[in-house]
């Protein structure tokens, strides 16, 4: 397990400023900002390139003497048009790129593990909750930086995203170099299939719709009529791993959205439109804690559980579906409730499923 990290300061200059007068409290707020996560480690903020971005700069060079650059990615691109839905195309080096070592000490992000997987099966990661950006689920999954392979050697993990984002030039190669795949039942079917076993299918369950109930001390999954994963757990004999991130619904907060209100019906009508919600979020900015959109810094703890044995069924019945639902929900409950107080999470707290 990848230990947490905490940060620390220059003590000398906090001293200083405890006697500065008037612009104590902002002075205080500037140098923890500037305070590593690990000592003698800077912060260095990751710039993501965006799927908007990407598109521009494709259709942008075709106006440019760069236009050749345009043209032979679209051949290359065309080529290459089944690779995301056939396991995809991870790049070591970048999985392994030190600016996720950053991102992950900005929080901290530690995953835990909980039980051995055996790297001669396939398994379907179910992972909760989705939090507004997913960050434990990328960090732990599509990178290296919290110590993946020596956590569950034999193991590559695969999440799986929306397919809408395979389709965006230049963005699906970043994607793809990560170890995603589109969230499809033929690109999942492809990694359960594969002979040997040693793959892990990870879905973010809740989804897009369950983004929209991110906030800080929430525990609110969709899940109750989520039942698909399992379906397709069964059809392929793959065991089941329940696994929840503990703080991923603490890094931003939220506008008020409740159900039944014009801005939830709004992002609703949205996602039905565009398959992507868009909550509006809201946390830090670069240097003041007040407002912005950086996300807060606060941990997270990935915890993967135990496995759940899985008959395979190339057609199960309803019953046999929601009977295997019922159980991995039991799981995941009994995984929270194991947990929760060493990650302070009150006692009185627990799982709401909708």
């Amino acid at each position: 397990m990848v230990g947490n990290h905490v940060a620390c300061g220059p003590g000398f200059m906090f001293n200083v400023i405890e006697n500065s007068g008037r612009w104590k409290s902002a002075l205080l707020r500037f140098f923890h900002l500037l305070t590593p996560a690990k000592p003698g480690l800077p912060i260095d903020c990751p710039v993501f390139i965006s799927a908007q971005c990407c598109i521009v700069l494709f259709i942008g060079l075709f106006f440019t003497r760069f236009w050749l650059v345009s043209v032979l990615y679209a051949t290359w691109w065309l080529l290459d048009w089944d690779t995301p839905s056939k396991g995809g195309r991870r790049i070591h080096c970048i999985r392994n790129n030190v600016i996720w070592r950053h991102m992950r000490n900005y929080f901290p992000v530690t995953l835990v593990k909980t039980a051995e997987l055996d790297p001669s099966k396939n398994y379907v990661v179910g992972f909760h909750p989705h939090g507004v950006l997913v960050a434990g689920a990328f960090l732990n999954f599509c990178t290296e930086a919290t110590g993946f392979s020596q956590l569950f050697p034999g193991l590559t993990p695969h999440m799986m995203m929306l397919t809408l984002w395979f389709r965006v030039p230049f963005f699906r190669d970043y994607l793809l170099s990560g170890g995603l795949v589109p969230s499809d039942k033929d690109s999942a079917s492809y990694v359960l299939r594969r002979w040997g076993g040693g793959n892990m299918l990870v879905i973010a369950v809740g989804g897009a719709q369950e983004a929209l109930d991110a906030r800080p001390g929430a525990f609110t999954l969709l899940l109750k009529n989520r039942k698909g994963f399992v379906r397709l757990a069964m059809e392929h004999g793959a065991p089941l791993v329940p696994v929840f991130s503990f703080g991923e619904n603490e890094l931003f907060d939220q506008v008020d959205n409740p159900k039944g209100s014009w801005l939830r019906r709004t992002q609703h009508r949205l996602q039905q439109i565009m398959g992507i919600s868009l909550p509006l979020f809201h946390a830090r900015g670069v240097f003041q804690y007040s407002f912005g959109l950086l996300p807060y810094r606060r941990p997270i703890f990935t915890v993967v559980g135990k496995p759940i044995k899985v008959e395979k069924k190339h057609n199960p019945s309803q019953e046999e579906v929601d009977r295997l639902h019922q159980t991995y929900i039991e799981e995941l409950c009994k995984l929270f409730e194991a947990h929760k107080t060493k990650y302070n999470v009150p006692e009185d707290r627990h799982l709401e499923f909708i």
